[in-house]
């Protein structure tokens, strides 16, 4: 099985990496730019790729890159919180810099995964696994604020959709998934659940991928989520 997991570098992303790894899969893992407790894992299944999703493909970048013909699944799990919730993301602070920034990554960029990918995936009949948040959840919205962040994962919830109608012709699925609250450097460590938990959840509903509909917003416990 071929794997390809984004923002693998650390967090949820390589708690994807350790337990599919553990599975016996080939895992290609991207990182941004720090790969250093990638480097820390000892497995000839493993291959590190830097891949920044914010940046525009070359033409050559796919194919120049260690990617094998085909792949089973693809984790879109690259993303960014971006300015501080209250400093930089209050009604009175947040700017369209900033907002377009958050969005390029979380929302465009694994739109980009996508087009590189897509020929690979379709000649698996893969699944595209893309990480939200329940932050992008506009019936879950109680509490304002988080303005990039929250639009960011929402826009995200949306195009998973649109995936999921695109691709369903070449028998390719795809789900939108919601990690819960982690403990990651993203959260200061305050998460109520570990790494663990949460990839061992969401890959358990990966697995179960065909049971819910096209494109669902569903998270780590098996739960649906409001949009």
């Amino acid at each position: 099985m071929n794997i390809v997991v984004t923002g693998a570098g650390r967090g949820i992303g390589l708690g994807f990496v350790q337990h599919y790894l553990a599975k016996g899969a080939n895992v290609w893992a991207c990182y941004y730019s720090d790969k250093s407790k990638l480097d820390e894992i000892a497995s000839s299944k493993l291959k590190t790729i830097r891949w920044d999703v914010a940046e525009e493909l070359s033409e050559d970048f796919i194919n120049q890159s260690d990617f094998p013909g085909s792949i089973n699944l693809l984790i879109n799990n690259a993303g960014v919180y971006g300015p501080n919730k209250e400093a930089g993301q209050s009604l009175d602070n947040i700017r369209a810099d900033a907002m377009l920034d958050v969005l390029n990554i979380n929302c465009l960029g694994p739109i980009r995964v996508v087009q590189g990918l897509k020929s690979r995936l379709v000649a698996a009949s893969g699944k595209i696994a893309n990480i939200s948040s329940k932050m992008g959840s506009v019936e879950d919205n109680t509490s304002g604020g988080c303005y990039a962040y929250r639009a960011s994962k929402a826009c995200l919830i949306n195009v998973s959709k649109s995936m999921a109608i695109d691709l369903a012709p070449f028998n390719v699925s795809v789900i939108t998934l919601h990690p819960g609250w982690v403990k990651t450097d993203m959260t200061n460590q305050s998460g109520l659940i570990d790494v663990a938990t949460s990839a061992a959840g969401m890959t358990e509903v990966i697995q179960n991928i065909d049971t819910y509909t096209p494109g669902a917003f569903v998270a780590f416990d098996g739960k649906l989520i409001p949009y």
